[in-house]
């Protein structure tokens, strides 16, 4: 992790959320100076589930893979982060830890924010506090809709919902997919990743995809859904 500050070429002045729209010039001014500008490499940690939360994250450049881990260490990938999402916000509205862990797939900007100052400022502005727990909400509501997957789908429909939601970021980013291991995309769909890899072949073996190296491209998006849909 390395500070990036006013001069640098990386440097960005602006909080870019919907939510901070909202501000007056004094809540801005309380913001940005609780705010760190930092760059994390490929592969770091931006957070560590259990470790103290000070301070909660807004991506501004670049992706990272949310995950939670069993006491066995085991991982089970929740979401990718993109530009414009927070890390984090359960340490806001819960408690002082952070609920998960998250890990760059690519070089990462980060805006660090001091939460003493969000917690004054949702005090204080009650049309920030809405966005933000409109984007708590938004998250919880994606967690339920993993377990859900894990506790009623079967597996080839737990790859096929995977494949299709990293998907969506291939328009932003186009080698997200190459960003990532098998092992990565078998812990999105909850399953090993012995079974990822054979399954992948029996949807390449269908013409649903093509697989060329790390990059999976879709080939037959409209099956892949009735495959996920059915379970």
């Amino acid at each position: 992790m390395k500070s990036i500050v006013k001069g640098d070429k990386d440097f960005i002045c602006e909080l870019q959320a919907p939510c901070f729209q909202s501000l007056s010039a004094t809540e801005i001014a309380l913001i940005q100076t609780g705010k760190t500008q930092v760059q994390f490499r490929k592969g770091d940690n931006l957070t560590k589930q259990g470790a103290f939360a000070s301070y909660i994250l807004l991506m501004a450049k670049g992706l990272a893979t949310q995950y939670i881990e069993d006491e066995s260490n085991k991982s089970y990938n929740i979401r990718i982060i993109g530009p414009g999402e927070f890390i984090g916000l359960s340490s806001v509205f819960t408690d002082n830890t952070f609920s998960y862990s998250s890990v760059a797939l690519t070089d990462c900007q980060v805006f660090l924010v001091d939460k003493a100052a969000i917690i004054e400022t949702i005090n204080n502005n009650g049309i920030f506090g809405f966005g933000l727990m409109r984007r708590y909400t938004d998250h919880n509501t994606n967690l339920y809709s993993k377990l859900k997957t894990i506790l009623y789908k079967q597996m080839n429909g737990r790859l096929a919902e995977t494949l299709l939601y990293i998907n969506g970021f291939k328009a932003e980013f186009p080698d997200v997919f190459q960003l990532m291991v098998r092992k990565d995309i078998a812990d999105f769909a909850g399953i090993s990743t012995e079974s990822a890899v054979k399954l992948l072949k029996q949807f390449e073996k269908d013409n649903l995809i093509k697989l060329d190296g790390k990059d999976i491209k879709l080939l037959n998006i409209s099956e892949l859904k009735d495959i996920s849909k059915r379970g």
